[in-house]
């Protein structure tokens, strides 16, 4: 898959295909329909089939002081679009003067101009262009003038009518419903990150941690989590249950937001690795302990809990 960060860099062999158009915050099943949408059409065409998303999120641009919410960041969403089999992704970097892109000047300077695209597929709510001027309905109307033709996919549902959003997934991420996220997303939410060093306190407590700092990434619920940790940014890195807390450790009076994994059964050193941290379950809301000792107390039971959960997923 090409990888190219502003649409006038579009390689020669991107032109002339069919561009998927959104942020696609989390690449959930709605979004997977989206981009599966538009690979059918090329497929049927022989043309190229990529996406087209905005980096940072435009969010960030327009509300630089919001709360961290993104599911997932530029290098995850490009590894999970990628997975999905496109031929190239624009990540469009997004600024105040892309932003004042007119819906007009958005169509004839990145979709045709430097795209020179022959399909669009978009979901049912995407909007465009200065002030969010453009819809589905007017890109298929222009697109019909100009000589390009517009998918646009509805609302995706699963069987119980509940629609795939990104909102779901962050509102069931926030009060510790992780398999339902887990159900619209299509896999377990994951958080990444290079280890860094803590206090040491898990391996005094004879349970080393692999830390690990949201930055970016939305805050779920602040708790205990049986988690699967991949070792690695690749689909072929080798995974180990483990399980994890996700808080300010409020025991240590500690205020900045971490992912602590303690990993089953590994004694390896993680330091500056990349992991990939999938949360599987949410086992318990974060407390504050009287002392160390009903803090390991606790930690073992979270950690037997966790291996029985994990053990019953492999079964």
């Amino acid at each position: 898959m090409r990888v190219f960060d502003h649409y006038s860099e579009a390689p020669a062999e991107c032109r002339g295909g069919v561009v998927a158009l959104g942020n696609f915050d989390g690449v959930h099943l709605g979004h997977q329909a989206v981009i599966g949408a538009a690979q059918a059409i090329a497929r049927e065409k022989a043309i190229p089939c990529g996406v087209m998303t905005f980096e940072p999120h435009p969010r960030l641009l327009f509300k630089p002081e919001s709360e961290t919410f993104r599911l997932t960041p530029a290098l995850a969403k490009a590894r999970l679009i990628g997975r999905i089999g496109v031929d190239f992704l624009l990540l469009q970097h997004f600024d105040r003067a892309f932003a004042a892109l007119s819906p007009q000047d958005f169509i004839r300077r990145v979709l045709l101009d430097a795209l020179g695209v022959a399909h669009v597929v978009v979901g049912y709510d995407y909007a465009f262009g200065h002030g969010r001027g453009g819809n589905a309905e007017a890109l298929q109307a222009i697109g019909h003038e100009l000589g390009f033709s517009v998918t646009c996919v509805g609302p995706v549902r699963a069987q119980d009518g509940a629609l795939y959003s990104s909102t779901r997934v962050r509102e069931a991420l926030r009060a510790g419903r992780v398999r339902e996220a887990t159900s619209i997303l299509g896999r377990n939410w994951e958080i990444e990150g290079e280890v860094g060093h803590g206090d040491q306190r898990g391996r005094q407590l004879g349970f080393p941690t692999a830390n690990i700092r949201l930055d970016d990434y939305m805050h779920p619920a602040f708790g205990v989590y049986a988690v699967r940790a991949a070792l690695g940014t690749g689909d072929s890195a080798p995974v180990v249950n483990g399980v994890a807390n996700i808080g300010v450790r409020p025991t240590f009076d500690k205020k900045d937001a971490m992912l602590e994994a303690h990993l089953f059964d590994f004694d390896g050193d993680l330091y500056g690795r990349h992991l990939r941290i999938a949360l599987v379950d949410f086992l318990r809301p974060e407390r504050k302990f009287d002392g160390l000792d009903a803090l390991r107390a606790q930690i073992a039971e979270d950690g037997r809990t966790a291996r029985a959960i994990l053990a019953g997923l492999a079964e």
